[in-house]
């Protein structure tokens, strides 16, 4: 490598033995075709050693290619480049009167690393990101290229969150809707105490996209984020105070990054998400894991954690409750069934940090909670394997798109169990 390569989080430095960012898809079709083992970078997001390409690999970034976006509004899709991330997209979309129906908290990151790994927004009825996807663009092996959209149903399933295991992904076409308006209400001090499932289901349901944070110092919860769509009804929200002031997620960072609140309607891409476009969220001074696990769990998983609270609460900055709805794709941590998502953010040590993600994950696997993929976890592969009924049918597909294992990596090795 030409350059000290880390991750937006600064955890992990890239040993890869050379990076390159081709300027045209011909550049990097032969840069693929020419290498033994190869891996695709994102944005970075990512707090784990998904992307590594290892001492012998080529790590390839997608950010100097053309930023392709191009929208069809007869048939509301998008066909938008693999380097391409979702604010940008986001921007393009909606000023052709369109919308993607869910974004992350974080507009800043890929379209294609977030997909692959299994990143999801917030909603009852909303499935994760990938469920926009109707076709995923490949570049393999050999150079060519590879099209496997909804209808190859013998493929699709495991194509999109693939974990970069099948190829680079050099441009996605998502599903849009017509563009909508989103208001936002932040409460204070959700108790703990009658939080039953149905209370739980309550909340989570009262409107288009909720979510629930606390530092787990304390039973209950610090604030509620419910972000209404304004075509649908006003909910009502007997369970907390409104907030006198704008809120930051985490306790002592400015409101200034996030988005509007006190229920001031904008596009949807200003709402969705928890933080601005144009301002840096943090200065990735943290570390984040997440686990996702069936809705049905939600309220016994939330006080197994609170059972160890007194562990977690130190290494803690904020820890986030969504709900997603069930995704088809093999290797989606919602797959198959409907979900909730506790998301950890750290503090920025990983030594510290480590012995509480390993307490933690034995509190929650009576639940079968699945990590998300890219985040910091410790649960063995043979749990992982467990975990996901269709495996096997990815990992057939894995070797007939990549028999040489040119897009393997130790984390994907592990998992598949080669």
């Amino acid at each position: 490598m030409t350059e000290t390569l880390t991750n937006w989080a600064g955890n992990i430095t890239y040993a890869a033995k050379e990076l390159h960012r081709p300027h045209t898809l011909d550049a990097l079709r032969a840069l693929v075709a020419g290498s033994s083992r190869v891996r695709a970078l994102g944005s970075g997001h990512s707090f784990n050693e998904i992307a590594e390409a290892g001492e012998d690999g080529v790590l390839l970034s997608l950010d100097a290619l053309p930023p392709r976006i191009d929208v069809d509004t007869a048939a509301r899709t998008v066909r938008v480049g693999g380097g391409v991330r979702y604010a940008e997209l986001a921007r393009r979309v909606h000023g052709h009167g369109l919308a993607l129906p869910n974004m992350a908290s974080l507009p800043h990151i890929s379209v294609a690393g977030s997909v692959a790994t299994g990143t999801h927004g917030s909603g009852v009825g909303n499935g994760p990101l990938s469920s926009a996807v109707r076709e995923v663009e490949l570049v393999t092996a050999d150079g060519s290229t590879v099209r496997i959209g909804r209808e190859d149903r013998a493929r699709f399933g495991g194509a999109v969150t693939a974990l970069g295991a099948l190829g680079i992904v050099t441009a996605l076409t998502l599903d849009l809707e017509p563009a909508f308006e989103v208001e936002q209400h932040v409460f204070t001090e959700l108790p703990w105490a009658g939080l039953d499932s149905a209370v739980f289901e309550a909340v989570m349901s009262a409107a288009y996209s909720v979510s629930l944070f606390t530092d787990w110092r304390a039973p209950g919860f610090r604030q509620v984020w419910v972000k209404r769509r304004t075509d649908q009804p006003l909910p009502d929200f007997p369970w907390a105070a409104p907030a006198a002031e704008r809120m930051h997620p985490v306790p002592g960072m400015p409101a200034v990054n996030c988005t509007e609140q006190f229920g001031v309607p904008g596009p949807w891409h200003e709402r969705l998400p928890h933080f601005r476009a144009e301002f840096t969220p943090s200065s990735g001074a943290e570390l984040q894991s997440e686990y996702l696990l069936p809705r049905r769990c939600a309220v016994d998983a939330l006080r197994a954690v609170d059972g160890i609270r007194e562990t977690v609460a130190p290494v803690l900055q904020t820890c986030e409750v969504r709900t997603v709805a069930a995704d088809e794709q093999w290797l989606s941590p919602s797959y198959g069934r409907d979900t909730v998502a506790v998301h950890f953010t750290w503090i920025e040590d990983t030594q510290a940090v480590l012995p509480v993600v390993r307490r933690l994950e034995e509190a929650l696997a009576p639940f079968e909670a699945r990590p998300h993929w890219g985040k910091v976890f410790t649960t063995p592969s043979r749990r992982l394997r467990a975990l996901y009924p269709r495996l096997d049918d990815f990992r057939a597909l894995a070797r007939s798109l990549d028999p040489a294992g040119t897009f393997t990596n130790a984390f994907v090795r592990d998992l598949l169990g080669d």
